[in-house]
């Protein structure tokens, strides 16, 4: 099967995709080739075309949480948003500690959506994210797994996160650390600082998460491996990141696009839709961030998807759960910041497609020949509201509800195939 699509907008140029199976056969400019006889034809009218986004954070609750999201709900909202690979965490129930769970995830996922998009477990590093022993890695690695990640629960141990450390390593699988001192402020309920004091409520500093980033960064630097600090937060992180490239350390980073738009100050009144961990931090940070991502301090960007059922964040800020769904609204938030000038439509492509690809070893289509034909078409123009309705995941815990964006996917391919 041959696809032709014709007259779509890549980067600042008009192009036409010509698609043979599963594999990129040509792009060239719009207009100097005829397909040939018997291909399907696709006019994109103009519609921009980029390459299929990997997120590689996100919770998908199955199995054990799945009146918060199921896998195939995860991956609908996924496809709809414009990922044709997604890396789901390990805080399952049970954890995905064991070969039989990431089995498990895959089967469900190749019953929901054989043509994607795909899914890629990631393993606890402790067993039951408990952060004592570690979990069979090599069997978890045989299994499917691509990266190892205690996920939420910070791992106390230097001497533990060494060895995970070597371990992945070996098993060419990267370490991803959710870096928080377990003891600096626990109980923390927001960002320590001025809006933390006008609610009264606890709150936690930025070194909370720089003094694990600054022991990962320094163990990376010793042992010569790779490291992933996870959704990074804060000016400080940034700031031993760079500390740390710049001295050859194999540090790469991640952030989120709500720590890119958003602030301290969405708690305001209380909202427990924007607590999140780590949580927003001051507008300080948010530039910073912004600076890093544009720069490549920070590598990626990643969703770091997190559903919950709407009476769980429908309490007080002390009982309510972190996180925030992402996947639905991700690419539409990215666009944000190219409107806004903060990134360039090649950062998206490089922030979503190809630095996650590089850094977890995953197939990624740069549009040349042989690519793997993963793409979509997206509508620049599009305006939508977010609401309940308009998301797909069964999360619709978002401190965007009720906000207007800009930009949405409207025709996804992945192996050459139609998903929508």
């Amino acid at each position: 099967m041959t696809l032709y699509i014709r007259n779509a907008r890549h980067l600042d140029a008009a192009v036409d995709l010509f698609v043979d199976g599963p594999r990129i056969l040509t792009m060239t400019p719009a207009g100097h080739e005829t397909p040939p006889e018997g291909c399907e034809i696709f006019d994109a009218h103009g519609l921009r075309l980029f390459p299929s986004l990997t997120d590689a954070h996100v919770h998908l609750r199955e199995p054990g949480f799945e009146y918060k999201e199921k896998i195939s709900t995860g991956l609908d909202a996924a496809a709809h948003g414009g990922f044709g690979q997604v890396m789901c965490m390990a805080n399952t129930k049970p954890v995905n500690d064991t070969a039989a769970v990431t089995r498990f995830m895959l089967e469900r996922a190749r019953e929901s959506h054989p043509d994607g998009p795909r899914l890629y477990p990631v393993a606890a590093a402790s067993v039951g994210l408990k952060g004592e022993a570690l979990t069979p890695l090599a069997e978890l690695r045989a299994a499917g797994c691509v990266a190892v990640s205690n996920d939420g629960r910070p791992l106390e141990s230097a001497e533990l996160v060494r060895r995970i450390m070597e371990y992945a390593a070996d098993l060419g699988m990267v370490f991803i650390d959710h870096c928080e001192d377990p003891h600096l402020a626990r109980g923390w309920l927001m960002h320590e600082g001025d809006v933390s004091g006008m609610l009264g409520v606890k709150g936690q500093p930025a070194a909370g998460e720089a003094v694990q980033a600054a022991r990962d960064i320094m163990l990376a630097e010793y042992l010569g491996l790779p490291v992933h600090i996870a959704h990074v937060s804060s000016r400080l992180t940034v700031d031993l990141i760079a500390w740390g490239k710049a001295r050859g350390v194999r540090v790469t980073a991640e952030t989120c696009p709500h720590y890119l738009l958003l602030d301290e100050t969405a708690l305001e009144g209380y909202n427990t839709l924007a607590k999140v961990s780590p949580p927003l931090r001051t507008a300080d940070d948010r530039a910073a961030l912004r600076e890093a991502v544009a720069s490549g301090v920070v590598d990626i960007l990643v969703t770091d998807h997190a559903p919950h059922a709407a009476h769980e964040k429908d309490e007080t800020l002390d009982l309510a759960p972190c996180g925030l769904t992402g996947l639905d609204l991700a690419l539409s938030l990215t666009w944000e910041l190219v409107r806004e000038g903060a990134l360039a439509e090649a950062d998206v492509h490089r922030l979503w497609s190809r630095r996650p690809a590089e850094i977890f070893g995953l197939p990624w289509n740069g549009f040349a020949p042989g690519d793997p034909a993963d793409f979509f078409l997206f509508d620049a123009d599009e305006t939508w509201r977010v609401t309940p309705g308009s998301l797909r995941s069964r999360g619709k815990n978002t401190p965007f509800l009720g906000r207007e964006l800009h930009g949405r996917v409207r025709h996804h391919w992945l192996g050459g195939k139609a998903l929508f």
